[in-house]
């Protein structure tokens, strides 16, 4: 990945602008070739300049506007240099559709869609969020294997695996954290919980890095690329009790739209970089805790990761564009908002794909009636996965039951002639016989 290159001085073109004796006709000028996207430096660049303006020129009255309208949060950079960002109409439409869309209009209320289908949703999104949170991270395991990892209940192979099973725990934890305030004791507990069995240095999960663990920061794919140099080890505590105040809002700094807030939790913690790893996967989960805690209850339900995997090197350069131009966080909070819509795009089109099987499906087989919704739902997999092999535990973690519920449910279907059953070591293992389709239809 190619560095963006840095903004010149705002000091040097005042400076310029104020000695060509036209500032007011340059100006004019300006205001009718406004740029309609909230472009770096680096990206303006190669745009067309307008006619009577130079690309410095033309930058000057961008940079004059935008600082005009900026709002400073508490967050500083390593020189004590306050970042900072500013409301424009495109970000205020984008947190207005997801105030929208995060208050109700998702039909999960559907009536096809019972409580059991909501469960599944949940649980296919925190599977998703660990997987590909762990992904961007370098693991390496496919997701096919993943699932089977965190639906089956079985130990880790490797640290890949480990890596995924953690944040698949993390995201349960924090969904039972939503409530409280953020703390740096629930943030090391986070932490230690993404990162556990994981780190060469076992000892530096749930703790800040030390004074001889200071990081840099290098793009993954090439390692002679530096893109991030974090603050020192020593500054860490304070900064850490800072970000705490301002995710609680206690820091003085007024209202701040929750969405946006949230956002600069992310960008915070992955400035600071507080500890010796793990710190992009702790940084987008206190994402998900600042949003469930302002009552965005569909961030349950969407993997933002997934998006951030298919499009690294543009969140790579939302930091970088933020940290080269004056602190300026609308790069970052323009980036994660496209993020987040597509994210929710996403839930509505496995929402809409979900409802229509489970319509076919219930249309097709009339027998499938004989079964409760838990047993239609592992007819139905089986129907499309003959080969896949099921077990108690998996289904009691799709289902949220018990132990014993989920038992049962798989022993009817093999008293049903659905399902055959085997040991392997100590385990039942559980897979659909080889006509299922015939057997359905002989019930």
């Amino acid at each position: 990945m190619k560095l963006p290159l840095e903004p010149p001085p705002f000091e040097e073109l005042f400076a310029e602008v104020i000695q060509s004796g036209e500032y007011m006709e340059l100006s004019e000028r300006f205001y009718g070739n406004v740029p309609k996207k909230y472009l770096h430096w680096d990206q303006l660049r190669h745009r067309q300049i307008p006619d009577g303006l130079t690309l410095r020129q033309w930058w000057h009255f961008i940079k004059i506007q935008r600082v005009a309208a900026s709002k400073k949060v508490t967050l500083p950079d390593k020189q004590g240099n306050l970042f900072s960002y500013n409301m424009t109409e495109s970000i205020s439409q984008v947190l207005h559709g997801i105030d929208m869309e995060s208050g109700g209009s998702i039909q999960i209320e559907d009536k096809s869609i019972g409580p059991h289908t909501r469960h599944r949703y949940l649980v296919r999104s925190l599977i998703e969020e660990a997987i590909t949170s762990s992904q961007i991270e370098g693991a390496s395991t496919t997701r096919l294997v993943a699932k089977n990892l965190i639906q089956t209940g079985r130990k880790p192979r490797d640290r890949s695996e480990e890596m995924i099973l953690n944040n698949y725990r993390a995201m349960e934890s924090i969904r039972e954290l939503k409530n409280e305030p953020l703390t740096q004791e629930l943030v090391f507990n986070i932490h230690e919980i993404i990162t556990r069995g994981t780190l060469d240095e076992p000892t530096a999960a749930g703790r800040f890095r030390k004074e001889s663990e200071d990081i840099n920061v290098y793009w993954s794919e090439e390692e002679d690329t530096l893109v991030h140099v974090p603050p020192p080890a020593l500054e860490v505590p304070w900064r850490m009790k800072k970000m705490c105040e301002f995710a609680n809002g206690e820091d003085g700094s007024g209202f701040i739209h929750p969405v946006i807030r949230s956002i600069i939790l992310h960008f915070w913690l992955a400035y600071d970089h507080p500890f010796f790893d793990g710190n992009g996967r702790t940084a987008r989960a206190l994402f998900y805790w600042s949003m469930l805690h302002h009552g965005y209850w569909l961030f349950e339900f969407i993997s933002i990761s997934e998006i951030i995997l298919k499009g690294k090197t543009q969140y790579v350069k939302a930091f970088l564009y933020t940290e080269t131009d004056g602190n300026d966080l609308n790069y970052f909070i323009i980036y994660h908002l496209c993020v987040i819509r597509r994210a929710i795009r996403t839930l509505h089109d496995y929402i809409d794909r979900r409802t229509g099987e489970l319509k076919e499906l219930e249309s097709q087989i009339k027998s499938l009636a004989l079964l409760n919704h838990r047993q239609r739902d592992l007819v139905g997999s089986a129907l499309k996965h003959p080969n896949r092999d099921y077990t108690v535990r998996g289904h009691q973690t799709v289902h949220n039951v018990v132990y014993q519920t989920s038992r049962t449910d798989l022993l009817e279907l093999v008293e049903l002639g659905l399902f055959e059953k085997r040991k392997r070591r100590r385990s039942w293992i559980f897979k659909p016989v080889a006509d299922l389709e015939e057997a359905l239809g002989n019930l």
